[in-house]
């Protein structure tokens, strides 16, 4: 309670609480007090945390096929659904939408949610003929047939393994981790990416998880100093090795990371990669009456009280505090209503 004024005690001493006039409160205390309104507001408690704009976690796509690398996207790039990502003796490795990796070739009789994902894609790039669920028939060949053929590959009607890389949307290539020409192996990074949206990007301590559950409103301060509304989007656990100590072990720290969307893009635009500031909400408490903090007083006989100023004379009322946060504090008790005027000491 750092900012409540002890010095009040004295006021209220003198005043007492049926009455004498502002002109007594003000020789009371030292300096003439300032005022202020009862305002009736939602308040917020909130935790803010460092992050960074940017487009979020960088993902690496690396190659599960050999051969030369024949041709790259520039930095910066955007590679949509159904477009090559890279190519591998100029055949494309072609970028399709899902969360699962791709770990297996996928041919008639293989069944799984890989399937399912791979066929929801050719539904999407408008290829037909097959149900979308979890069995590879001989339907999905002739589909994934015709999509080789539009792509220039061999119609196998098999999906190898290193054929396709599947990110959660489209991708932004953010550097290359091999120039053109270059002999790749399986298991040899090709280029890195990230999403396409700009967002924010922070790190919270274990303990802190509490705070972002996905889907959680929150606000981002920007650069600039202005304010906009975004929302959890991911949440997840990472772990940051070490390094080692003097008997060789390697420490592991484990953060949460959270990325948080935000619908206003244009307010992100100007900037690339930069510093920003999320405050997350701790606790709430809706359409409460409120004063600023500096006008509480405290009470010789305990707890608070704050001034009431009216028609030129003052009146000293104890209050039962509520929330505190961004400098107001949530009032209730006798003679407190919206609009009313309370001192502030100094």
């Amino acid at each position: 309670m750092a900012l409540v004024l002890v010095a009040g005690v004295g006021v209220a001493a003198a005043v007492g609480f049926g009455g004498g006039t502002a002109d007594d409160a003000a020789e009371a205390r030292p300096g003439a007090p300032g005022n202020a309104t009862v305002t009736r507001q939602t308040l917020a408690d909130g935790e803010t945390v460092d992050g960074e704009l940017g487009y979020g976690p960088s993902r690496t796509a690396t190659s599960r096929l050999p051969g030369t690398l024949t041709a790259l996207p520039d930095t910066g790039a955007r590679v949509t659904r159904g477009k090559s990502l890279y190519a591998l003796d100029n055949d494309p490795v072609v970028l399709l939408y899902g969360r699962l990796p791709a770990y297996r070739t996928l041919r008639p009789g293989v069944e799984g949610a890989d399937v399912r994902q791979l066929e929801r894609n050719l539904e999407a790039l408008g290829y037909s003929g097959f149900t979308v669920d979890d069995a590879y028939t001989w339907a999905t060949a002739e589909a994934v047939r015709a999509w080789q053929d539009d792509l220039g590959l061999a119609e196998t009607g098999r999906v190898e393994l290193g054929r396709v890389v599947f990110a959660g949307g489209a991708v932004r290539v953010e550097g290359h981790q091999l120039d053109v020409g270059a002999a790749v192996q399986a298991g040899q990074a090709v280029l890195t990416y990230t999403g396409t949206n700009r967002l924010v990007t922070a790190e919270l301590d274990v303990d802190d998880k509490r705070l972002a559950d996905r889907g959680t409103a929150v606000q981002v301060t920007l650069p600039d100093g202005r304010r906009v509304a975004g929302k959890v989007d991911t949440v997840e656990t990472v772990i940051h090795n070490g390094s080692a100590d003097a008997g060789g072990d390697t420490s592991a720290e484990t953060k949460i990371e959270v990325t948080v969307t935000v619908e206003d893009q244009q307010a992100l635009a100007e900037f690339d990669r930069a510093s920003a500031e999320i405050t997350f909400t701790v606790s709430e408490r809706a359409d409460v009456l409120t004063v600023p903090v500096a006008a509480l007083l405290a009470l010789a006989e305990g707890g608070y009280g704050v001034e009431i100023l009216e028609n030129g004379s003052s009146q000293i009322v104890a209050v039962a505090t509520g929330l505190f946060a961004d400098g107001r504090v949530e009032v209730s008790g006798d003679g407190i209503a919206e609009g009313t005027t309370v001192g502030i000491p100094r």
